[in-house]
């Protein structure tokens, strides 16, 4: 079988930069969502794929992945046989964009995995587990970026998903992530049929200080990305301040210099992702 990709959608920011992760589901047959408004399409073979027909998935990921395709890949966690499969089947893979790790516990798992990849590729940690939210910063000190695996974090702690019970693992996410030096860290998706809430559970996860989402319908994409890119009004707000703050007579005080950084980083994240 050979699955063609799609057209590539163009001015996709960099990894680092995405907003919107496309978990979509590597089922045999698949047709590869590279034309929606997704930042990042990752391959699931993980999660997204029923035990009964992982191994033929993982099959068509890796087919797809050898005649032409790129795409990032969850593959399963380190403590699954499933785990050393997917490696083997995918690792040499010349359109292998990235991989997304699944329950992410330790540095450990993440240097097993980078030791079976080529040098260089680029590991998304999904931290999902109360043990992961522990080791967060030593996670974040050997993968490339953090994502935060919500609906499997709530299964092991029992947590509900107020933002106010999650605000302590997603702000240790963060934490973790600016002290390591890795990009802002990608908050869980919207569930397809809680659609009504996407809105508002993005403004947490910016507001959280979360750059990215995980997302599971491709529909999702455009309001993740509005509200996760500076607005207008955030950009006029940079700019004027940026002016008051230069202007020979202007207040100038304690506060000025973490000031004038905020509104300069907005500004220039408004040049990468192309929104000025």
């Amino acid at each position: 079988m050979t699955v063609s990709p799609s057209a590539e959608r163009t001015r996709r920011p960099h990894w680092s930069l995405a907003r919107t992760w496309l978990l979509q589901p590597g089922l045999p047959g698949f047709v590869a969502a590279t034309d929606s408004d997704v930042d990042v399409v990752v391959l699931d073979i993980e999660d997204g794929l029923p035990a009964a027909v992982k191994a033929d998935g993982r099959g068509a990921v890796a087919e797809y992945l050898y005649d032409g395709g790129s795409a990032w890949v969850r593959i399963n966690d380190v403590s699954t046989p499933e785990w050393t499969e997917d490696l083997a089947a995918l690792a040499s893979a010349p359109g292998l964009a990235g991989v997304m790790l699944a329950k992410a516990e330790s540095p450990d798992d993440v240097a097993a995995t980078a030791a079976r990849l080529p040098a260089g590729t680029p590991i998304v940690a999904l931290v999902e587990s109360a043990l992961g939210i522990e080791s967060a910063l030593d996670i974040a000190q050997s993968c490339s970026r953090i994502a935060f695996g919500i609906g499997d974090f709530r299964r092991d702690t029992g947590m509900s998903a107020d933002p106010m019970v999650l605000a302590y693992p997603r702000a240790r996410l963060v934490i973790a992530s600016r002290a390591a030096g890795l990009p802002a860290p990608i908050d869980g998706p919207t569930l397809r049929d809680q659609t009504r809430h996407l809105a508002r559970e993005t403004e947490v996860a910016k507001a959280a200080g979360m750059t990215g989402r995980l997302c599971l319908d491709p529909a999702h994409a455009e309001t993740i990305n509005t509200l996760l890119s500076p607005s207008a009004l955030e950009i006029d707000e940079a700019r004027r301040t940026l002016a008051r703050l230069d202007e020979p007579t202007g207040a100038y005080d304690g506060s000025a210099g973490p000031t004038r950084a905020r509104a300069e980083a907005l500004l220039d994240l408004a040049v990468k992702l192309d929104v000025l």
